[in-house]
């Protein structure tokens, strides 16, 4: 049988990532500033992770307008709630292998 450390993700290396990861699967779907506050980082440091979320196509972003103020939200896709429990998953193995 495989190591499970070999089964971790390495897009979710970041405490960032997996800050997103979880708020999302948990959550229909979340905006930019309620991500910010929860996770407590910068616009741009955000910014950064969501984008490279989005390029593994973990995560689905829909830009919209609230009023004339610009809102753009967030969303698990299938293979980013499948890639992210497949990560959890790993991490569970590690951890009882380990106890």
């Amino acid at each position: 049988m495989s190591n499970p450390i070999e089964q971790l993700n390495k897009v979710f290396d970041s405490r960032i990532r997996i800050g997103i990861m979880s708020a999302l699967i948990v959550n229909e779907s979340v905006n930019f500033n309620d991500l910010k506050s929860l996770i407590d980082v910068t616009d741009g440091n955000l910014a950064t992770h969501l984008k490279t979320l989005e390029e593994n196509a973990y995560i689905k972003v829909e830009k919209g307008f609230i009023g004339r103020k610009t809102n753009t939200t967030y969303t698990i896709t299938k293979a980013g709630e499948k890639a992210f429990r497949s990560h959890l998953d790993a991490l569970e193995k590690i951890i009882k292998g380990l106890g």
